[in-house]
């Protein structure tokens, strides 16, 4: 079933497990490779190891299988499951759905952030016989230990993105096999996102529970489960970068083959008027090669046009394809730039959040929120805050979507303790390493962001923060920034602050990113004086990090559906709508302000606060389940140029 031994489960790390994606930037460049002028645009692949990083599409050569749907489940408050070996097998479980948080589902688990235990049996199809079997985690919330039929195949940290595992020999084709998981998602303070050390913090607002981020720490695993086959030598990883020469698209392929493998390879781009494939030879594992597409039909917003690249190793032995969009994105003075033009976004922080299912993969609320994005005018939205799922970086290419991709690092602070920065250094370097291995090859992500709103101390919290905590800090985003850059030279990549944030962290940016909330936070009910406010905000921006261009991406107010006031007052749909027509309006004052993002896409759950009403952040321009608000209905008209009545 595999072309290596399987290596003792003990031996499996976070690393192995999912192919050595964080030596990336340690590994030689290909002699080909696509390189700007300081340096490759993109890293080079890494050396095959473990199981491919590509998302499991079927082909003549690939067989898959979801796993997903009714599992067991057990909670495991005292931290016992493993020294009583649960992973042998579960007993006195109740159902749960995979994908879904558990957190929405039962009583007891409702504030629960501890361990709890999944098992669903599966049988291997007697045709995958000779073939490597793979499984392959979309997500689990925050950490997880595998075992199939009692033998541990490894273990992952860090929650929003996928991680795999080949099962070798610990599976069988002659009966059931035995899939247990182990999630946890405990509050820990050296975890990202962070969270505040009640031991040094002095809060002066408390949230239940107490984190530095004003969005519920949802639990579980959020994503499909799949199985998976590839043959022994088999395409393991693909980078592609595009370009234009005149009307000519060029794709800038290079690939990885496990095994090492050596021999022909085709390039073959489908979608134009008759499919193009380029010959390609492969050494030592490594590929690289140049497709031309003539008259290319580019992608953008109105125009999302997708070819299929295939990847075929020798006559037939191996076949993966995926859908790759020609488009360039940069940043030129203080314009950003799709395809060489000017490009304004307008669009939404949002939140992958929903009923019941929590953070859980939805794909009719998925299809749903993309329909009300294309209603509304938008054109645009980040990945707030954290990783989505693939199936909606696939989607978005498809609607023609501009997305900010975002890592976990919310509401980092830099006040604690050196070995807790560390933790989170490390962390969040992995996070940033495997969200552009995992998203590299997507049209729809035009820029990257490290974090969300850092801070020098904990919100909430009456503590003055230490002198040191700007220099930390700045450090901290230096190797961050240098990372991502190392890792992809083709896109942008920013911080978002809130209220300005230290200008040495931000101001390393290609882009300046802003959550403001002037007439909310600050300000309060006073739309008029909050104008005044904004004005000289963007203009303060503006002489820190002169000629970059800004995005503001979050600006609001809570309203309650349904609660109307004139005139206008706070928590009404009347001050939501009114505030966010007036940063629209100050704020296309200034041609290098390039993207407006009012917060938010729709409600979404939090911790429990005197700040958030039925557990909710309302700030939302829809409700939980997608009801518009009046702010929906004027930035329709704005946007899409349709007045209300039409809705």
């Amino acid at each position: 079933m595999t072309d290596t031994p399987p290596r003792p489960a003990t031996e499996i790390t976070r690393r192995q497990a999912f192919g050595a994606v964080g030596a990336a930037v340690a590994v030689a460049g290909l002699a080909d490779a696509a390189t700007a002028a300081d340096g490759p645009i993109r890293a080079p692949l890494p050396a095959p190891e473990g199981p491919t990083r590509l998302y499991p599409h079927a082909s003549a050569t690939r067989a898959t299988r979801d796993l997903s749907g009714l599992w067991r489940f057990k909670l495991d408050p005292k931290d016992e499951g493993e020294a009583q070996r649960w992973h042998e097998g579960l007993a006195g479980t109740r159902a749960i759905p995979v994908p879904c948080s558990w957190n929405d589902l039962f009583d007891d688990a409702r504030n629960y952030f501890g361990a709890a235990w999944y098992e669903t049996e599966f049988h291997l199809d007697p045709a995958w016989k000779g073939e490597r079997v793979h499984l392959r985690f979309g997500s689990a919330v925050y950490r997880a230990k595998v075992w199939v039929n009692g033998q541990l195949l490894g273990e992952h940290l860090g929650g929003h993105l996928p991680f795999a595992f080949d099962i070798g020999e610990a599976a069988r084709f002659d009966q059931p096999n035995r899939l247990v998981v182990m999630v946890e998602n405990k509050l820990e303070l050296a975890r990202v996102p962070a969270i505040p050390d009640p031991a040094t913090s002095r809060f002066y607002l408390e949230d239940f529970p107490q984190t530095s981020y004003d969005f519920f720490p949802y639990s579980g695993l959020h994503r499909p489960v799949w199985l998976f086959t590839t043959p022994a030598a088999h395409v393991h990883d693909v980078s592609v970068v595009t370009t234009r020469s005149g009307a000519t698209g060029v794709a800038e392929v290079s690939f990885t083959v496990a095994g090492g493998w050596s021999g022909a390879a085709t390039l073959t781009v489908s979608g134009g008027p008759s499919p193009i494939r380029v010959p390609v030879q492969v050494s030592g594992g490594r590929g690289a090669g140049t497709v031309r597409i003539p008259s290319a039909k580019l992608w953008g917003p109105n125009h999302p046009f997708l070819y299929t690249l295939t990847v075929t190793l020798g006559d037939g032995l191996d076949e993966y394809s995926f859908r790759i969009g020609i488009r360039t994105i940069e940043v030129n003075g203080d314009r950003l730039l799709l395809n060489g033009e000017p490009v304004h976004l307008t669009g939404f922080g949002k939140h992958e959040d929903f009923i019941l299912h929590g953070r859980g993969l939805d794909l009719p609320v998925l299809v749903r929120d993309f329909e009300l994005l294309k209603w509304i005018g938008a054109n645009s939205f980040r990945t707030s805050h954290y990783p989505y799922s693939e199936e909606a970086m696939m989607l978005a290419d498809e609607y023609g979507f501009l997305v900010i991709g975002e890592t976990p690092g919310v509401s980092l602070t830099f006040s604690d303790r050196a070995d807790i920065i560390a933790a989170r250094h490390k962390q969040l370097t992995a996070d940033l390493t495997d969200l552009i291995d995992r998203d590299k090859n997507h049209p729809c992500v035009i820029l990257w962001s490290i974090a969300n709103e850092s801070l020098t101390k904990p919100f909430h919290t009456l503590d003055e923060a230490p002198a040191d905590a700007v220099g930390k800090g700045t450090a901290f985003f230096r190797d961050m920034f240098a990372h991502v850059r190392a890792l992809d030279r083709t896109r942008p990549v920013a911080m978002v602050s809130v209220q300005g944030g230290p200008a040495e962290w931000v101001g390393q940016g290609d882009v300046i990113c802003q959550n403001s909330y002037d007439g909310w936070y600050a300000v309060s009910g006073r739309i008029d004086d909050a104008a005044v406010v904004l004005e000289k905000e963007v203009q303060a921006l503006r002489q820190a990090h002169p000629g970059k261009p800004i995005i503001f991406t979050e600006f609001g107010a809570d309203a309650i559906a349904g609660s109307h006031a004139h005139p206008a007052e706070m928590w009404t749909e009347e001050y939501q709508a009114d505030l966010i027509a007036m940063y629209l309006r100050v704020l296309g004052r200034f041609p290098f302000v390039v993207g407006t993002h009012p917060w938010a896409f729709a409600d979404f759950r939090t911790a429990q606060s005197i700040m958030r009403i039925s557990a909710l952040n309302q700030k939302g321009v829809f409700t939980r389940d997608r009801r518009p608000k009046l702010a929906a209905h004027h930035l329709r008209k704005l946007w899409a140029g349709k007045e209300p009545e039409e809705a």
